[in-house]
Formats: C-alpha cells, sequence, structure tokens
C-alpha cells in the first residue's frame, strides 16, 4: 500500500515513497450495518471527574441540555446512538474552545506549554525544523530544564524531512523523543509495520489540558486564512481547525497517548501525576475517540458513519482528503433522499494533486445525487470536521479517505450539544463565504484533461 502522502508539498521523496508503495500490503474496511433504529437498552449514562455519573444526576444533565435546544428528539437520538457505540466513555463537565487556523491554536499551545509544572505529553504526524518547529523544540527544552517531564512522539514518515540534528538537542535535554514506526527497518522496536502511521495530532499538559485538531507542527499555519495574508514566505495560507479542552475528558486522550507509548516499546515513562483531579470547568459532553489499525474497525468511521445515517436536517463535512468508500458515499447519498441538507467543503487547492483529483472523481455522482460541494479559495484546505443536525460535531485528524479508515493512528473528539453546533455552524458559514460552489452543469464542462487525471487517480483510490 502506498505511503500516507507527506501532508506539506514539496518534501515527499519518490524513492522512498515507491519503496514503501511496493513492500506494504493492502487494508480493506470492513462492511458496517448500524441499527439507526436502534433505542438505548438502558439509560444513558455520563461521566464525570469522579467516574460514572448516577442515573439521577445524568438525567438533570441532559434536561439541561434539551431545555436549551429546540423542541425537537434530534439530541436525544445522536445521544442515545453516541452512547450504544462501543468504546471510550461520554464525559461531561468539560470546558471546550474552538481554534481556528495556526496562529490562535499556536498561542493557546505556547501559553500551556509555558504554564506547564508536571508533564507535557505530544504527539504529531509532522514536526518541521523551520520557525515555528525551533519555536516549540526551545519551549519544550525549556520546560524540561525546569523540571518538567516531555515526552514526545513523532511519525516518522511524516517527519521524513525533519532532520536528526533537530531532535537531538531535545534528546540531549532529557526529553523522551519516540520516533513511530521508523522508516528505517533496523530502528525499529518492534515489527516492521512501515504502512502504520500515526497521524494524530496531540497535546497534553499536565493532564489537565488537551489539544486535538488537524494541525501540525509547521510554519505552513503561520498566518491566518481569512482576510488574504500569505505566510512569510509568500505561500499559500493553510486553513485548518483544532481544539482546545480542560476537565475530565482530557484524562481519556491522556490515555490514548500512554497506548500509543506503550504500543511502540518506548522507555519506560516517568511516574508523574498523568491523571490528576480536573473538577468540571465547562458543561460540554465530549468522548475522545482513537482509532488504531490494530481494532477490528475504525472508531471513529463507524460513528461518523452512524451519525450520517441518523441525520434528519444537516450534514455538513469539511475535510482536506476525501477520497469515499462505498458506504460512506451510499450514506451521503441516501441522505439526501430523506431531505438531509448534505454539503461538502473540500480543498480548491491541494498538496497531494493524486488525492486532489481521485476526490473530485466522485463529483458528478455526487452532484447528480443532490450533495451539494463547496471548494474553499485563497488557502489551502486541511481541516478534518462535521457538523451533524446541528447538535453532532467532531473535530480531529481523520480523513475521509481509506488510510485513514485502515492504516493510520487517528484521534478526533466528539462533542454533542446545540451551542458548541451553533459555533461549528458558524465556522463552516464563515468558510462557505469564501468558497466556490460546483454545480453539475458547470462541472460537466471541465476539460477532458481533467477528466483523464481524475480516471487515473481514482484507480489508486484505496491506496493513497
Amino acid at each position: 500500500m502506498m505511503t500516507n502522502r507527506i501532508e506539506h508539498a514539496g518534501i515527499a521523496k519518490p524513492a522512498v515513497a515507491l519503496c514503501l508503495m511496493l513492500l506494504a500490503g493492502c487494508s480493506s474496511i470492513p462492511i458496517m450495518v448500524p441499527d439507526m433504529a436502534m433505542q438505548p437498552s438502558r439509560p444513558v449514562r455520563l461521566e464525570g471527574e469522579q467516574g460514572p455519573l448516577t442515573a439521577e444526576q445524568s438525567k438533570a444533565i441532559l434536561a439541561r441540555l434539551e431545555k436549551h435546544g429546540d423542541e425537537t428528539n434530534i439530541f436525544d437520538k445522536h445521544l442515545a446512538l453516541e452512547s450504544e457505540i462501543v468504546g471510550s466513555p461520554l464525559v461531561t463537565g468539560n470546558k471546550v474552545e474552538l481554534l481556528i487556523d495556526g496562529p490562535a491554536t499556536y498561542d493557546a499551545m505556547f501559553a500551556a506549554i509555558e504554564g506547564a509544572h508536571d508533564h507535557i505529553n505530544m504527539e504529531t504526524y509532522i514536526i518541521e525544523d523551520d520557525e515555528i518547529g525551533q519555536r516549540f523544540s526551545a519551549l519544550l527544552i525549556a520546560k524540561q530544564q525546569s523540571g518538567v517531564q516531555v515526552n514526545l512522539i513523532y511519525d516518522s514518515v511524516g517527519s521524513l524531512a525533519t532532520p536528526e540534528t533537530f531532535f537531538a538537542p531535545m534528546r540531549e535535554s532529557g526529553i523522551n523523543v519516540l520516533e513511530f514506526n521508523p522508516v528505517n527497518p533496523l530502528m525499529t522496536r518492534k515489527g516492521w509495520q512501515v504502512n502504520r502511521r500515526d497521524h494524530r495530532k496531540l497535546l497534553i499538559v499536565d493532564g489537565q489540558v488537551a489539544f486535538v485538531g488537524g494541525i501540525n507542527i509547521s510554519s505552513v499555519y503561520s498566518s491566518g486564512s481569512f482576510g488574504g495574508s500569505k505566510n512569510s514566505d509568500g505561500t499559500q495560507p493553510w486553513r485548518d481547525t483544532h481544539l482546545r479542552l480542560a476537565g475530565p475528558v482530557v484524562g481519556e486522550f491522556q490515555k490514548l497517548f500512554m497506548e500509543a507509548w506503550n504500543n511502540q516499546v518506548g522507555a519506560p515513562l516517568a511516574t508523574l501525576d498523568y491523571f490528576p483531579d480536573t473538577g468540571s470547568p465547562g458543561k460540554e459532553i465530549v468522548r475522545a475517540i482513537g482509532s488504531s489499525p490494530e481494532e477490528t474497525y475504525s472508531q471513529i468511521y463507524v460513528t461518523l458513519l452512524s451519525a450520517i445515517n441518523s441525520a434528519e436536517t444537516q450534514i455538513f463535512l469539511t475535510n482536506a482528503y476525501f477520497v469515499p468508500d462505498p458506504q460512506l458515499l451510499a450514506a451521503l447519498k441516501e441522505a439526501v433522499q430523506r431531505g438531509v441538507d448534505v454539503r461538502l467543503l473540500l480543498p480548491g487547492k491541494t498538496d497531494s494533486a493524486l488525492v486532489f483529483y481521485a476526490s473530485r472523481s466522485y463529483y458528478d455522482e455526487m452532484l447528480s445525487a443532490g450533495v451539494k460541494i463547496y471548494e474553499r479559495q485563497d488557502a489551502l484546505l486541511h481541516a478534518k470536521t462535521a457538523l451533524i443536525d446541528g447538535v453532532w460535531s467532531t473535530i480531529g485528524s481523520t480523513n475521509l479517505d481509506w488510510r485513514s479508515f485502515t492504516n493510520n493512528h487517528e484521534v478526533n473528539a466528539v462533542l454533542l450539544g446545540q451551542e458548541f453546533g451553533a459555533q461549528m455552524q458558524a465556522m463552516f458559514e464563515k468558510d462557505i463565504a469564501s468558497s466556490r460552489l460546483i454545480t453539475l452543469e458547470a462541472w460537466r464542462k471541465r476539460s477532458l484533461a481533467a477528466r483523464i487525471m481524475e480516471q487515473a487517480a481514482r484507480v489508486w483510490s484505496r491506496w493513497l
């Protein structure tokens, strides 16, 4: 199977990519048939900072959420669905901040890192040796030298262009640096499964605050994507979305980091306060979802597919790499037939031409089915978010493609509630205002050359 594309233009290495393509195996997405008519077999139970809440406590919280919502059973339906899917718990009492683009995200991350006093756990697909990467490195080294233990996981393929000299000062300072699935088979600590990549973007500080979303550590995110500004080097700005979370759900993200560390046979982690009492700083209900190819199926895939199949009013998907499998494609088309407003926000420009044209090969089929497609202009869209029925939201690292669902380690946050859903809708509408609507009539007038490239890329859709 082909290596995961490097997410920034200009750093892919053809020889390495070809080698990985020839050596790696192929996977497929298992057929999922979620029962969308199911009713919970027991009352919905939530968890808080002290563990599972009583039935009475859960009922009171849900009644409060329903009181502030519309007179509809949509929230109940998504809540019941989410509670029945096996995986991590639904956790209440969280404070969530929506972070749009790199500058806001990095400022929040830097503030959290500077305030750390016990530990910093960081997991990223890409960390580049550039201005942003160097700033992170300097901050992490300073915190390590001040007595805060820093543990870093970076992906070998994602950070292929980052030299070892970038990581050496970190290691010398005492930071635990772990390369995920090294490309070099001589460097592996377990079986060589080079096609399995760590695509997560996760930062946890003191077990109190977590950051999750689509943003890597790179200067391509140096400027915001609205207002026409460009990066300092004149390149196109990147559009992405991240989350800052505080509260008991941070412990669930902490577990995911530690599982990844242990599965990669990292050095034993120092005994620290990884799971402190976080209190309940907010009221958001959040579920942490970590998907891994070692599992029978992708948790986020099943969760998203189930939410799509249960949608009643709207499905707003924003994604950088849209190469759907038959089930996802069918679910979107069937939603339109039920009268659901289905909108896809996809890139108008990309860092991967092959994926770009493979994605466009599905346009005619989707447009013919009534799916609305928008392409973001004046920025390179890299976000991975979804909003369904105004109450079910997700932000994370997962693309809507075969690789994310079958070969990558991914991490997402699922949030339930209309208040956060309103923020997601406002963000989506702002992106739509900077996007171009693709119509079926105009699409069918595209050039023969574009059609040929689309079909050629479509052949590789399962291996991108």
